[in-house]
């Protein structure tokens, strides 16, 4: 039976502050087994298998072998305001943007990239304008690129249904891959090997307001990708 340990991103995310914030946390990454997704809906103390180390979701984090051993996640935040008759003031920090920091886009050519986020409940968070985008994917380039990128179509950024499906409709999203600069997670310079993949929810801040006290944890899922 694993130890119990708090998971990175249990506690809430939030700031006192005004203008941008970010919550840095330590991030679960491993393959996308469609068979895991059930255990991760239903209970957050159910041990799957992935690749050859053994996972239990919601007890902390452990590495699994993926492309890429060990990535972090960055979540930015800013002010939404939301006033009410009883307090002009009143408002929430927005989530903005989910970076995942310190990826080996060499090592991960061509593979798909999941985000989920999860609520305190166990239910994952609404990502998009459709009811049912529960995930934002993106694939990456199967040559690493040679400056950054953030055109959405090429990237092939898209929706997804809590099960995998991809979703029609239009994106409120944008993603941009960031090979160049400093890292959004812990300013160290950017490079092919640690890149920035970053997924702004919703630019415009009109479409999708997700209270950042409401992520409770977010999880990352590498696909293996043969075709376009």
């Amino acid at each position: 039976m694993p130890i119990q340990m708090d998971s990175p991103l249990s506690g809430k995310v939030t700031s006192r502050f005004g203008g941008v914030g970010q919550n840095k946390s330590k991030l679960l990454f491993g393959v996308a087994v469609i068979a895991v997704v059930p255990f991760i809906l239903s209970t957050f103390a159910a041990s799957v298998t992935v690749g050859t180390g053994s996972l239990e979701f919601g007890q902390g984090s452990q590495q699994a072998i993926a492309c890429d051993s060990q990535v972090f996640i960055a979540l930015g935040e800013e002010w939404h305001s939301n006033p009410t008759d009883a307090d002009s003031s009143a408002g929430f920090f927005r989530v903005r943007t989910a970076t995942i920091s310190n990826l080996d886009l060499e090592a991960c050519a061509g593979i798909k990239l999941r985000l989920r986020m999860i609520d305190g409940t166990g239910k994952e968070i609404v990502l998009g304008n459709l009811p049912d985008a529960k995930v934002l994917q993106v694939r990456l380039p199967k040559v690493f690129p040679v400056s950054n990128m953030s055109d959405s179509t090429e990237l092939g950024l898209t929706y997804l249904d809590g099960i995998g499906s991809p979703l029609a409709g239009q994106l409120a999203a944008s993603v941009n891959v960031n090979i160049s600069g400093t890292s959004a997670y812990d300013g160290t310079a950017l490079s092919t090997t640690s890149a920035d993949v970053t997924f702004y929810l919703d630019p415009t801040a009109t479409i999708i307001n997700i209270d950042g006290q409401q992520v409770r944890r977010a999880t990352v899922e590498t696909v293996h990708s043969p075709s376009p």
